[in-house]
């Protein structure tokens, strides 16, 4: 790389990372824009954010140089370069930072002289416009640059702020640090660090070598680091504009390629009176689609608030630039194409920061249209100087969705500001209003702590659709109902975090478990679940330690656990699809369960699924997960979503903007499953493994019952039926193949040896009885047979009667079966022509008394009865004998 060539921004991360690697780094993958290890900071605003726990020892990694080309946002929070953004020519909301890291293992002079070879060496910088700035007491490291760049004390300028003294915050890892500057000619204005000029452009920094040998542990307490190490940090799109020679970044190789597809979008020049526009677009467009890439998502609190306001100042940008129709989404390939490579967090994460931008500006022009419709109206008599009211500024936020902010500049052209004092005082009769129905709202009312809690902490940041583990900032803690400021070693209660990978149960996913650890304490977490919609509620049981407010704890998702859950949630969605196609569109999910090891999901259908139906169902969503396609999310709005086909699911509530998921390949174009869905998934649908349906049934009138497993589990379970299955064979003796055969000619063969047992013992039984002599008795003219008999079946007693009947051709058949465990049956029966003058249900009554039933019944000519007691059996028939004479 030489002076004067246009390298591009591309080139120089590259070039930057490979320098570094040759000497012996781990190139390092750029952490994500939410800290997963610093719950203190809204956005990553440094490199050395992702390593800060390996600077202070509390984190081992296997090595001990690294460089990386780190993702940063400043736009929120103590680090807010938004309101400079466009209007400057370095000013950003997102950057990136290249640096080199060492945790123990080099310091300054090796710093210093791997810094200097790669700026003078591969970038090819010129010396004499080089200078460095030191902290005013490093002596050792201005004698360094003396030696390795053999710079004159005139280019060592010694700083006594705090410029030259680094911190990332009140707490945490800090020492002196030395800056590189690159002098850009007179022609620009400006003086060098530490001049009364020193705001000017001709001096510009690009890099800073921070020599980290502290840890500031509070305001005015630091303690040495176990080992000195080096941070630094240089803006890489600082050094595009010193390699391309601009003196603008917005006049570099990436920059011109975004705002030029503005300028083409709108038909606007990029240069101009319109200048700022452009590259505002162009900034927050960046911010935007990597935010959305790492998972934040617009919303009105925390870093969902900041992304909002950052899309929508883009959004208002476009407006101003003419453009009618929505226009940040159709910037998102060149983005794509620009920075993709590098950052393939883009590239799969492209269709839903598309689907984002497009409904929030869809949804943000309408906002603006309605609020500067009511502004105009409101303010007509209004001059310079005057306030609008704080009530009409509420009205237009919590009516019309238009934000104090954007009201605020809306009228700040004209002079006229906001009764922001009134504004609070309206937004406080709402919460309090709110607070009112929330505590007479019946059974609510038993957990109305929360929304105090709610009011006090927020709504609670879940980062665990793309990751398991995280910091968080305890906001609030709860014993048997009541706020406490402290849980204590064996205690149980309730955490309120400001984030959380903890998944709460909602939707029938049930919630993430895992560990809560810091500062001494280990936490486990039994369950989470959601309050009020957004506050994420963790059951925590203190192992040891004690949990205190404001206590920092590092949070660690059940990975296990949670690939189950994830794998049990997005088979659903497959079978739910399936289940469609195989019975009919009238198929809608009535609810379901979502566990670690099974899966449940309940749907309309009017009558059980059989088995070859079953085996389609199961087949259809095995055949789409092993397509293994990647599982897309898009962020829609709710009526736009269920009009493009997204399914609803039972249980669900949702808010005007959803997240849609789709998975597999369907027909066409089409996905195979598309749903409204705020629950967990796999990247893939491979990553489900497999789906086994292991249960039908009903459970309401309308309502059938699917239960199936995936992955581990499924292996599991037929991995079992298996074993049996072959246990069975083994013991038919017959190869597994022939099972279903086999045991169907089993089943015949008993069923025949059943048939031929039943007519042998009613053979046997009419052949004699438990009584001796004949059983055949003339009473009063009228033949009786009457037997009591053992060995046959109840059912088979009337047949006994009938065949009796034939035998007598005119008479009354009594017939007592007794079973095995002393009851007894009873039977009657009377020829037809006998029927006028003999009643067989009379008779029958009088035998089941005397075994000790109640009554009998069915017709004249046949009835039956029972009793507990069979050893009255023959007192039974003596008393039936009686009756009839008596007749």
């Amino acid at each position: 790389m030489t002076r004067n060539t246009l390298s591009g921004v591309n080139d120089i991360r590259s070039a930057f990372l490979d320098y570094f690697a040759k000497n012996g780094h781990e190139a390092v993958a750029s952490s994500p824009l939410v800290p997963r290890n610093d719950p203190t900071l809204m956005f990553t605003n440094a490199g050395m954010v992702q390593f800060k726990n390996v600077f202070t020892g509390v984190e081992k990694r296997p090595y001990t140089r690294a460089t990386t080309s780190q993702k940063c946002v400043r736009a929120g929070g103590k680090h807010n370069d938004l309101d400079n953004v466009g209007y400057t020519a370095r000013h950003h909301t997102f950057f990136e930072m290249l640096g080199n890291f060492s945790f123990g293992d080099y310091f300054k002079a090796e710093a210093i002289e791997l810094a200097w070879n790669l700026i003078t060496k591969e970038f090819d910088l010129p010396k004499e416009k080089l200078l460095v700035t030191v902290y005013h007491t490093d002596d050792e490291a201005a004698d360094l640059w003396k030696k390795i760049a053999g710079f004159s004390d005139s280019k060592i300028i010694r700083i006594p702020t705090s410029d030259n003294f680094w911190q990332m915050g009140d707490t945490g890892p800090c020492g002196p640090c030395s800056e590189i500057f690159i002098d850009q000619g007179e022609s620009l204005w400006g003086g060098p660090p530490g001049s009364p000029e020193e705001d000017g452009d001709r001096f510009l920094e690009f890099w800073n070598l921070v020599f980290m040998q502290y840890e500031q542990i509070e305001p005015g307490n630091r303690i040495a680091l176990p080992k000195p190490s080096i941070d630094t940090g240089m803006g890489l799109e600082r050094m595009a504009a010193i390699l391309q020679g601009v003196h603008s970044n917005y006049d570099t190789d990436l920059f011109r390629t975004l705002i030029e597809a503005v300028a083409h979008a709108t038909g606007v020049a990029p240069e101009g009176d319109r200048k700022a526009s452009h590259r505002i677009i162009a900034d927050h467009l960046r911010t935007s689609c990597f935010l959305v890439a790492d998972g934040v998502l617009p919303s009105n609190e925390g870093r969902g608030y900041v992304l909002r306001r950052i899309m929508r100042r883009a959004m208002r940008h476009a407006q101003l630039l003419g453009a009618r129709d929505p226009l940040m989404y159709r910037l998102v390939p060149a983005l794509v194409r620009e920075m993709g490579q590098a950052y393939p967090e883009l590239i799969r994460a492209e269709a839903l920061i598309v689907e984002t931008l497009r409904l929030e500006e869809t949804r943000f022009r309408k906002t603006l249209e309605r609020g500067l419709s009511i502004l105009d109206e409101e303010t007509r008599s209004l001059s310079k100087g005057q306030n609008l009211s704080g009530d009409t500024a509420f009205t237009l936020y919590d009516t019309y969705g238009f934000p104090l902010d954007l009201t605020q500049d809306a009228l700040k052209p004209r002079g006229i500001g906001v009764d922001t004092e009134a504004f609070d005082a309206a937004m406080q009769r709402q919460r309090e209003k709110a607070r009112a129905a929330w505590s007479g709202s019946g059974e609510a009312a038993t957990e109305t702590v929360w929304f105090g809690v709610r009011e006090r902490t927020g709504a609670t940041e879940f980062l665990g659709y793309d990751t398991e583990s995280a910091e968080g900032i305890v906001l609030a803690l709860l014993k048997d109902g009541q706020e406490v400021q402290e849980l204590k070693a064996g205690e149980k209660g309730l955490v309120v975090l400001n984030q959380t990978p903890f998944y709460g149960e909602s939707g029938g996913q049930v919630g993430d478990t895992g560990i809560m650890q810091g500062e001494g304490a280990r936490v486990l977490v039994t369950g989470t679940e959601k309050k009020l919609g957004d506050l994420f509620v963790h059951h925590a049981t203190v192992e040891h330690g004690s949990l205190k407010l404001n206590q920092a704890l590092e949070l660690v998702v059940d990975h296990a656990r949670r690939s189950a859950v994830r794998s049990n949630h997005s088979a659903t969605h497959l079978l739910h699809e399936a289940l469609r196609q195989v019975l009919g569109d009238h198929v809608a999910q009535k609810g379901s369960l979502v566990a670690p090891d099974r899966l449940r999901f309940d749907f309309s259908h009017p009558k059980p699924i059989d088995d070859g139906e079953l085996a389609q169902v199961e087949e259809i969503a095995n055949r789409v997960l092993l397509q293994n396609e990647p599982v897309v999310t898009k962020l829609m709005a709710v009526d736009e979503a269920i009009e493009s086909g997204a399914r609803a699911l039972f249980g669900e509530k949702y808010g005007d903007e959803v997240r849609v998921v789709s998975m597999g390949r369907g027909d066409g174009s089409k996905a195979f499953s598309v749903e409204l869905c705020g629950g967990t998934h796999v990247n893939r649908t491979g990553d489900i493994g497999v789906v086994t349906i292991v249960g039908e049934a009903a459970v309401a009138a309308g309502v059938r019952r699917l239960e199936a497993m995936t992955g581990e589990a499924a292996r599991r379970y037929l991995a079992e039926e298996s074993r049996k299955l072959r246990e069975v064979a083994n013991i038919l003796k017959t190869p597994v193949d022939e099972v279903s055969s086999r045991l169907t000619a089993l089943l015949e063969e008993r069923r025949k040896l059943e048939r031929d047992l039943a007519e042998a013992r009613r053979k046997l039984a009419m052949g004699g009885g438990t009584g001796g002599g004949d059983p055949i008795r003339d009473v009063g003219g009228i033949k009786l047979m009457a037997r009591a008999v053992t060995g046959v079946e109840m059912k088979d007693l009337k047949s006994l009667a009938d065949e009796g009947k034939k035998r007598l051709g005119s008479g009354v058949v009594a017939i007592i079966g007794v079973a095995e465990d002393g009851k007894a049956g009873i039977v009657v029966g009377v020829t037809e022509d006998l029927t006028s003058k003999v009643d067989a249900v009379a008779l029958v009554r009088v035998g089941s008394e005397k075994l000790g039933g109640k009554g009998g019944g069915g017709r004249r000519d046949m009835a039956q009865a029972g009793g507990p007691d069979g050893a009255q059996a023959e007192a039974a028939l003596d008393a039936i004998e009686a009756a009839l004479a008596a007749a």
